[in-house]
Protein backbone atom coordinates (compact mmCIF):
# COMPACT_ATOMS: atom_id res chain seq x y z
CA UNK A 1 0.00 0.00 0.00
CA UNK A 2 3.10 2.43 -0.03
CA UNK A 3 3.74 4.72 -3.48
CA UNK A 4 6.19 4.55 -5.08
CA UNK A 5 9.48 6.31 -3.32
CA UNK A 6 7.80 5.80 -0.01
CA UNK A 7 9.14 3.82 2.66
CA UNK A 8 8.35 2.57 6.28
CA UNK A 9 10.31 2.33 9.63
CA UNK A 10 9.45 1.67 13.24
CA UNK A 11 11.28 4.64 15.20
CA UNK A 12 11.33 3.38 19.17
CA UNK A 13 11.07 6.16 21.55
CA UNK A 14 10.94 6.38 25.19
CA UNK A 15 7.01 6.13 24.95
CA UNK A 16 6.22 3.84 22.54
CA UNK A 17 7.35 2.14 18.94
CA UNK A 18 5.99 4.54 16.14
CA UNK A 19 5.62 3.73 12.66
CA UNK A 20 6.74 6.59 10.13
CA UNK A 21 6.76 6.83 6.48
CA UNK A 22 9.43 8.77 4.78
CA UNK A 23 10.93 9.89 1.64
CA UNK A 24 14.59 9.42 0.78
CA UNK A 25 14.61 13.93 0.44
CA UNK A 26 16.53 16.18 2.62
CA UNK A 27 15.63 19.57 3.81
CA UNK A 28 13.60 21.14 6.90
CA UNK A 29 11.30 18.46 7.74
CA UNK A 30 7.59 18.73 7.53
CA UNK A 31 5.65 16.18 10.25
CA UNK A 32 2.09 15.26 9.19
CA UNK A 33 -0.20 14.05 11.42
CA UNK A 34 -3.35 11.92 10.44
CA UNK A 35 -7.27 11.70 11.62
CA UNK A 36 -9.26 9.47 13.08
CA UNK A 37 -10.42 6.48 11.55
CA UNK A 38 -7.21 6.79 9.37
CA UNK A 39 -3.38 6.50 9.23
CA UNK A 40 -0.23 8.04 7.61
CA UNK A 41 -1.22 6.39 4.45
CA UNK A 42 -3.63 9.36 3.52
CA UNK A 43 -0.37 11.57 3.57
CA UNK A 44 1.33 10.23 0.76
CA UNK A 45 0.72 11.88 -1.81
CA UNK A 46 1.05 15.28 0.09
CA UNK A 47 4.48 13.92 0.92
CA UNK A 48 5.45 13.21 -2.35
CA UNK A 49 4.15 16.80 -3.67
CA UNK A 50 6.20 18.57 -1.85
CA UNK A 51 9.01 21.02 -3.96
CA UNK A 52 12.73 20.10 -3.00
CA UNK A 53 14.14 21.40 0.56
CA UNK A 54 11.98 19.81 2.63
CA UNK A 55 11.79 16.01 4.26
CA UNK A 56 8.00 14.90 4.63
CA UNK A 57 7.59 12.72 7.98
CA UNK A 58 4.44 11.31 8.24
CA UNK A 59 3.19 9.25 11.81
CA UNK A 60 1.25 6.64 12.63
CA UNK A 61 -0.36 7.64 16.09
CA UNK A 62 -0.94 4.83 18.73
CA UNK A 63 -3.69 2.76 17.56
CA UNK A 64 -3.78 3.60 14.26
CA UNK A 65 -1.28 1.71 11.37
CA UNK A 66 1.68 -0.13 12.50
CA UNK A 67 2.20 1.95 15.54
CA UNK A 68 1.94 0.30 19.01
CA UNK A 69 -1.41 0.05 19.97
CA UNK A 70 -0.76 1.67 23.52
CA UNK A 71 -4.21 2.39 25.58
CA UNK A 72 -5.60 6.05 25.34
CA UNK A 73 -5.92 7.93 28.50
CA UNK A 74 -9.08 9.75 27.52
CA UNK A 75 -8.88 12.09 30.56
CA UNK A 76 -5.38 13.87 29.24
CA UNK A 77 -7.61 15.01 26.53
CA UNK A 78 -5.20 14.24 23.26
CA UNK A 79 -2.10 15.02 25.03
CA UNK A 80 -1.62 10.61 24.92
CA UNK A 81 -0.64 11.54 21.02
CA UNK A 82 1.01 15.08 21.31
CA UNK A 83 3.38 13.44 23.61
CA UNK A 84 3.69 10.63 21.17
CA UNK A 85 5.12 12.83 18.22
CA UNK A 86 6.83 14.97 20.87
CA UNK A 87 8.76 12.08 21.71
CA UNK A 88 9.68 10.99 18.00
CA UNK A 89 10.67 14.40 17.21
CA UNK A 90 13.27 14.61 20.08
CA UNK A 91 14.13 10.81 18.89
CA UNK A 92 14.87 11.76 15.37
CA UNK A 93 16.21 15.27 16.83
CA UNK A 94 14.89 17.11 14.14
CA UNK A 95 14.45 20.14 15.66
CA UNK A 96 11.77 22.86 15.17
CA UNK A 97 9.94 21.31 12.79
CA UNK A 98 6.78 22.84 10.00
CA UNK A 99 3.87 20.60 11.60
CA UNK A 100 0.61 19.73 9.38
CA UNK A 101 -2.58 18.01 11.47
CA UNK A 102 -5.96 16.79 9.42
CA UNK A 103 -9.30 16.99 11.67
CA UNK A 104 -8.16 15.11 14.98
CA UNK A 105 -4.37 15.66 13.84
CA UNK A 106 -5.60 19.22 13.77
CA UNK A 107 -6.39 18.69 17.29
CA UNK A 108 -3.24 17.35 18.60
CA UNK A 109 -1.34 19.63 16.53
CA UNK A 110 -2.58 22.47 18.34
CA UNK A 111 -2.32 20.48 21.63
CA UNK A 112 2.25 19.62 20.78
CA UNK A 113 2.19 23.39 20.04
CA UNK A 114 0.73 24.70 23.13
CA UNK A 115 2.78 22.57 24.83
CA UNK A 116 6.42 22.53 23.26
CA UNK A 117 6.02 25.66 21.02
CA UNK A 118 9.52 26.00 20.52
CA UNK A 119 9.21 22.74 18.48
CA UNK A 120 6.55 24.29 15.81
CA UNK A 121 8.35 26.01 12.58
CA UNK A 122 4.67 26.45 11.22
CA UNK A 123 1.52 25.07 12.22
CA UNK A 124 -0.91 24.18 9.40
CA UNK A 125 -4.54 22.83 10.07
CA UNK A 126 -6.54 20.83 7.54
CA UNK A 127 -10.37 20.62 8.52
CA UNK A 128 -9.04 20.43 12.58
CA UNK A 129 -11.24 19.08 15.40
CA UNK A 130 -12.50 22.51 17.34
CA UNK A 131 -9.91 23.59 20.34
CA UNK A 132 -13.19 22.81 21.96
CA UNK A 133 -13.67 19.04 21.23
CA UNK A 134 -16.18 17.56 19.09
CA UNK A 135 -19.71 17.86 20.05
CA UNK A 136 -21.43 19.22 23.34
CA UNK A 137 -20.64 22.90 23.23
CA UNK A 138 -22.22 26.27 22.73
CA UNK A 139 -21.09 29.13 21.49
CA UNK A 140 -17.31 30.21 20.38
CA UNK A 141 -15.76 30.23 23.55
CA UNK A 142 -16.95 26.59 23.72
CA UNK A 143 -19.32 26.70 27.12
CA UNK A 144 -19.63 22.90 28.20
CA UNK A 145 -23.40 22.22 27.65
CA UNK A 146 -23.08 19.48 30.57
CA UNK A 147 -20.24 19.09 33.45
CA UNK A 148 -19.69 15.45 32.43
CA UNK A 149 -19.55 15.98 28.59
CA UNK A 150 -23.17 14.12 27.50
CA UNK A 151 -23.31 13.84 23.87
CA UNK A 152 -19.86 13.60 22.83
CA UNK A 153 -17.68 10.93 23.18
CA UNK A 154 -17.96 7.24 22.46
CA UNK A 155 -21.63 7.02 22.86
CA UNK A 156 -21.84 8.71 19.93
CA UNK A 157 -20.24 6.40 17.87
CA UNK A 158 -22.25 3.69 15.55
CA UNK A 159 -22.02 -0.31 16.72
CA UNK A 160 -22.35 -1.47 13.34
CA UNK A 161 -19.37 0.90 12.12
CA UNK A 162 -17.33 -0.25 14.68
CA UNK A 163 -17.96 -3.69 14.62
CA UNK A 164 -17.02 -3.25 10.69
CA UNK A 165 -13.79 -1.88 10.94
CA UNK A 166 -13.28 -4.32 13.62
CA UNK A 167 -14.18 -7.49 11.13
CA UNK A 168 -12.15 -5.86 8.76
CA UNK A 169 -15.45 -5.41 6.14
CA UNK A 170 -13.93 -4.05 2.58
CA UNK A 171 -17.02 -4.02 1.03
CA UNK A 172 -19.58 -1.04 0.19
CA UNK A 173 -22.94 -2.36 0.21
CA UNK A 174 -24.13 -1.37 3.90
CA UNK A 175 -24.62 2.37 4.49
CA UNK A 176 -22.24 1.35 8.01
CA UNK A 177 -19.18 0.23 6.29
CA UNK A 178 -15.77 2.02 5.94
CA UNK A 179 -15.83 2.37 2.86
CA UNK A 180 -19.14 3.89 2.25
CA UNK A 181 -18.62 6.28 5.05
CA UNK A 182 -15.26 7.24 3.37
CA UNK A 183 -17.22 8.16 0.27
CA UNK A 184 -20.42 9.57 1.81
CA UNK A 185 -18.27 11.92 4.40
CA UNK A 186 -14.25 11.70 4.08
CA UNK A 187 -14.85 13.18 0.60
CA UNK A 188 -17.20 15.51 -1.23
CA UNK A 189 -19.35 13.04 -3.25
CA UNK A 190 -18.87 12.36 -6.37
CA UNK A 191 -15.32 12.29 -5.63
CA UNK A 192 -13.82 9.16 -6.44
CA UNK A 193 -9.77 8.64 -5.20
CA UNK A 194 -7.61 6.80 -7.39
CA UNK A 195 -6.02 4.60 -4.42
CA UNK A 196 -9.15 4.39 -2.32
CA UNK A 197 -8.31 0.71 -1.78
CA UNK A 198 -5.37 2.31 0.28
CA UNK A 199 -7.40 4.63 2.66
CA UNK A 200 -9.81 1.69 3.02
CA UNK A 201 -6.91 -0.33 4.58
CA UNK A 202 -5.32 2.62 6.28
CA UNK A 203 -9.24 2.96 8.11
CA UNK A 204 -9.00 -0.82 9.24
CA UNK A 205 -5.96 0.02 10.95
CA UNK A 206 -7.44 1.29 13.53
CA UNK A 207 -7.51 -0.17 16.50
CA UNK A 208 -10.99 -1.04 18.91
CA UNK A 209 -12.38 -1.73 21.80
CA UNK A 210 -12.66 0.46 25.56
CA UNK A 211 -8.86 1.56 25.13
CA UNK A 212 -8.94 2.47 21.45
CA UNK A 213 -11.81 3.26 19.28
CA UNK A 214 -14.59 4.32 20.34
CA UNK A 215 -13.57 4.04 23.92
CA UNK A 216 -15.90 3.14 27.10
CA UNK A 217 -19.23 4.97 27.81
CA UNK A 218 -20.69 6.64 31.07
CA UNK A 219 -24.37 6.84 31.62
CA UNK A 220 -26.60 9.77 32.66
CA UNK A 221 -29.64 11.43 33.13
CA UNK A 222 -28.51 13.72 30.51
CA UNK A 223 -29.35 14.41 27.10
CA UNK A 224 -28.91 11.62 25.11
CA UNK A 225 -28.22 9.23 28.21
CA UNK A 226 -24.17 8.78 27.52
CA UNK A 227 -21.53 10.84 28.53
CA UNK A 228 -17.86 9.81 27.55
CA UNK A 229 -16.12 7.32 29.58
CA UNK A 230 -11.64 8.01 30.49
CA UNK A 231 -10.76 5.74 27.97
CA UNK A 232 -10.64 5.81 23.69
CA UNK A 233 -10.21 8.01 20.84
CA UNK A 234 -13.67 9.69 20.54
CA UNK A 235 -13.52 10.50 24.77
CA UNK A 236 -10.17 12.00 24.13
CA UNK A 237 -12.00 14.17 22.33
CA UNK A 238 -14.66 14.94 23.82
CA UNK A 239 -14.97 18.63 25.35
CA UNK A 240 -14.72 17.79 29.27
CA UNK A 241 -11.43 16.33 28.19
CA UNK A 242 -9.50 18.14 25.36
CA UNK A 243 -9.90 21.63 25.73
CA UNK A 244 -7.29 24.45 24.54
CA UNK A 245 -8.38 28.23 25.30
CA UNK A 246 -5.37 29.71 25.93
CA UNK A 247 -3.26 28.99 22.98
CA UNK A 248 -2.53 32.79 22.62
CA UNK A 249 -0.38 32.66 26.37
CA UNK A 250 2.54 30.48 24.23
CA UNK A 251 5.80 31.95 23.13
CA UNK A 252 7.42 31.74 20.50
CA UNK A 253 4.08 32.00 18.18
CA UNK A 254 4.15 30.37 14.86
CA UNK A 255 2.59 31.21 11.94
CA UNK A 256 -0.62 28.95 11.52
CA UNK A 257 -2.26 28.50 8.36
CA UNK A 258 -6.01 27.00 8.39
CA UNK A 259 -7.30 25.42 5.26
CA UNK A 260 -10.23 23.72 5.45
CA UNK A 261 -13.08 22.30 2.53
CA UNK A 262 -16.08 24.16 2.30
CA UNK A 263 -18.48 21.60 2.18
CA UNK A 264 -17.12 19.53 5.13
CA UNK A 265 -19.76 17.46 6.85
CA UNK A 266 -17.56 15.99 9.59
CA UNK A 267 -15.72 19.22 11.11
CA UNK A 268 -18.20 22.27 10.67
CA UNK A 269 -21.42 24.16 12.06
CA UNK A 270 -23.58 21.57 10.97
CA UNK A 271 -21.63 18.28 11.48
CA UNK A 272 -23.38 15.20 10.71
CA UNK A 273 -21.58 13.95 13.35
CA UNK A 274 -22.20 16.37 16.16
CA UNK A 275 -25.11 14.76 18.14
CA UNK A 276 -26.78 17.86 18.91
CA UNK A 277 -26.98 18.84 15.19
CA UNK A 278 -28.15 15.40 14.53
CA UNK A 279 -30.83 15.99 16.98
CA UNK A 280 -32.14 19.14 15.69
CA UNK A 281 -33.05 17.05 12.32
CA UNK A 282 -34.85 14.63 14.59
CA UNK A 283 -32.51 11.70 13.91
CA UNK A 284 -31.94 11.74 17.80
CA UNK A 285 -34.90 11.56 19.99
CA UNK A 286 -35.69 13.83 22.87
CA UNK A 287 -33.55 16.39 21.74
CA UNK A 288 -34.30 19.51 24.42
CA UNK A 289 -33.77 22.19 21.30
CA UNK A 290 -31.38 24.62 20.33
CA UNK A 291 -31.57 26.94 23.09
CA UNK A 292 -29.75 24.48 25.45
CA UNK A 293 -28.26 22.16 23.32
CA UNK A 294 -27.44 24.25 19.85
CA UNK A 295 -25.24 21.98 17.36
CA UNK A 296 -21.81 22.84 18.06
CA UNK A 297 -20.30 25.95 16.37
CA UNK A 298 -16.76 24.38 15.40
CA UNK A 299 -15.83 27.11 12.57
CA UNK A 300 -16.29 29.63 14.75
CA UNK A 301 -14.46 27.68 17.61
CA UNK A 302 -11.06 27.27 16.28
CA UNK A 303 -11.91 31.08 14.12
CA UNK A 304 -12.42 32.82 17.91
CA UNK A 305 -9.41 30.57 19.49
CA UNK A 306 -7.03 31.48 16.46
CA UNK A 307 -8.30 35.11 16.36
CA UNK A 308 -7.06 35.87 20.14
CA UNK A 309 -3.77 34.11 18.81
CA UNK A 310 -3.30 36.77 16.00
CA UNK A 311 -4.20 39.60 18.49
CA UNK A 312 -1.78 38.28 21.08
CA UNK A 313 0.91 38.79 18.55
CA UNK A 314 0.96 35.27 16.67
CA UNK A 315 -0.34 35.51 12.90
CA UNK A 316 -3.24 33.16 10.96
CA UNK A 317 -4.94 33.43 8.05
CA UNK A 318 -7.73 30.98 6.60
CA UNK A 319 -8.20 29.16 3.23
CA UNK A 320 -11.30 28.05 2.47
CA UNK A 321 -11.63 25.47 -0.47
CA UNK A 322 -14.97 25.49 -2.52
CA UNK A 323 -16.70 22.14 -3.85
CA UNK A 324 -14.13 20.54 -1.13
CA UNK A 325 -15.14 17.79 2.05
CA UNK A 326 -13.25 16.32 4.57
CA UNK A 327 -9.71 15.17 2.79
CA UNK A 328 -8.33 18.56 0.64
CA UNK A 329 -5.02 17.17 0.44
CA UNK A 330 -6.99 14.16 -1.31
CA UNK A 331 -9.74 15.88 -3.36
CA UNK A 332 -8.18 19.75 -4.28
CA UNK A 333 -4.54 18.70 -4.20
CA UNK A 334 -3.43 21.46 -6.44
CA UNK A 335 -5.15 23.94 -4.27
CA UNK A 336 -3.96 22.48 -1.16
CA UNK A 337 -0.41 21.92 -2.45
CA UNK A 338 -0.39 25.80 -3.21
CA UNK A 339 -1.84 26.59 0.29
CA UNK A 340 0.98 24.15 2.29
CA UNK A 341 3.82 25.66 0.44
CA UNK A 342 2.71 29.26 1.07
CA UNK A 343 3.03 28.48 4.91
CA UNK A 344 6.12 26.64 4.81
CA UNK A 345 7.78 29.61 2.73
CA UNK A 346 6.97 31.43 5.75
CA UNK A 347 9.29 29.67 8.44
CA UNK A 348 12.47 30.04 6.55
CA UNK A 349 14.99 27.38 6.06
Amino acid sequence: MLFNGISARRVPTHRLTMNILETDRVGDPVVFIHGNVSSSLFWQRPMLDLPAGYRPIAVDLRGFGDTDPEPVDATRGLSDYADDVAALLNTLDLGPVHLVGWSMGGGIALQLLRDHPASVRTLTLVNPVSPFGFGATRGENGELIDPNGAGSGAGGANPEFVKMLADGVTADDSPFAPRTIMHAFYFKPPFEPTDADVYVTSMLSTRTGDPHYPGDTTPTDAWPGAAPGTQGVLNALAPNHFRIDDLHTITPKPPIRWIRGAADQIVSDGSMFDLAYLGSLGAIPGWPGAETHPPQPMLAQTRAVLTRYAEAGGTYDEIVIDDCGHTPHLEKPTEFNAALEGILSKGGH
